[in-house]
């Protein structure tokens, strides 16, 4: 599995809060989440993103609650893969339940910058910066997992 896109760089401790705020948490629909994703910490967030691009931050990232509208609004959106330092580990537990791929690599994440196209390979946790030629190396999920986010998430794995 591969994933192609340009970056939307973050810093330390990015929370379920401001990745979808809690004054939206009242609606079911994964397109009225992507519309307010991120909109506490970036107001043109949903203007910009495009299909297959990426978020890159710094530790921590999806700290706070343990909402599964904080991953599933990053994926309504549109964003293909999370990069980051670290991640809150329910959010990191919530990413793969619901099929959003996500790699740390601390490496990448700080060396990585805002508007720089990436090309991910999820099989070999090889992320290749387009922009500045560097290529950095995330441990890849061991096959189970990778199962589970290609058939985009937990509950479809198991059912087909």
């Amino acid at each position: 599995m591969k994933a192609h896109g340009f970056v939307h760089k973050y810093g330390d401790n990015v929370d379920t809060d401001v990745i979808i705020p809690a004054r939206y948490l009242n609606t079911a629909s994964h397109a009225e989440l992507a519309a307010h994703c991120m909109e506490d910490i970036d107001a043109d967030f949903v203007k910009k993103v495009k299909k297959g691009d990426i978020i890159v931050a710094a530790k921590n990232f999806g700290c706070g609650s343990s909402r599964e509208h904080a991953p599933i609004a990053i994926q309504a959106s549109g964003i293909s893969c999370v990069i980051a330092e670290t991640f809150a580990r329910i959010f990191y537990r919530n990413a793969i339940n619901i099929g959003l791929p996500i790699l740390e690599c601390p490496e990448a994440a700080r060396d990585i910058q805002n508007g720089d196209e990436v090309e991910i390979d999820f099989d070999n946790g090889v992320i290749q910066n387009r922009t500045n030629g560097k290529s950095y190396k995330a441990q890849p999920f061991p096959p189970f997992i990778q199962n589970i986010i290609e058939k985009g998430g937990l509950l479809n794995s198991i059912s087909k």
